[in-house]
Parts: C-alpha cells; structure tokens; sequence
C-alpha cells in the first residue's frame, strides 16, 4: 500500500472511532448492527451474484432494525 493511500485511510479511521465516544447504548447497538448487517448483505450478494450495493443497503437495515429490537428486549 502506498503511502499515499495510507494516510487517508488512517485519517479516516481515527475521524470514526472518535465520533462514536459519547454514544449511548442504544445507539451503539444499532450502529454496530447495521454495519454487521451492511457487510453480510454485501458478502451474500457477492456470492449469489446480486447487486452489492442493494444487498448491503437491505443488509444495513434489517441489522440497525435488529440493534434496536436487542436493545429493547434487554431493557425490559
């Protein structure tokens, strides 16, 4: 990788780690959600040979859905 390529990725990484301190639970459970989702939606349309991006957008939601329905469920 280049040294070019690096330094934004770095950059980048450091701006998102930051932004999610003073997140509370809930938030954290669908943020975590969502892009656990957002990543098995990719993969599985990759392998079936579907759209990428619809499949990490349905991914994303139906796993910021299920971060939300955990957070409630343990809060009872």
């Amino acid at each position: 990788m280049r040294v070019q390529n690096a330094i934004p990725l770095l950059l980048v990484g450091v701006l998102v780690l930051g932004g999610c301190q003073n997140m509370d639970r809930q938030t954290q459970r669908m943020l975590s959600g969502g892009a656990i989702g957002a990543a098995a939606g990719a993969t599985v349309t990759v392998i079936t040979g579907g759209c990428v991006a619809c499949g990490a957008a349905l991914g994303g939601a139906v796993g910021t859905t299920a971060g939300h329905v955990i957070h409630e469920l343990e809060r009872k």
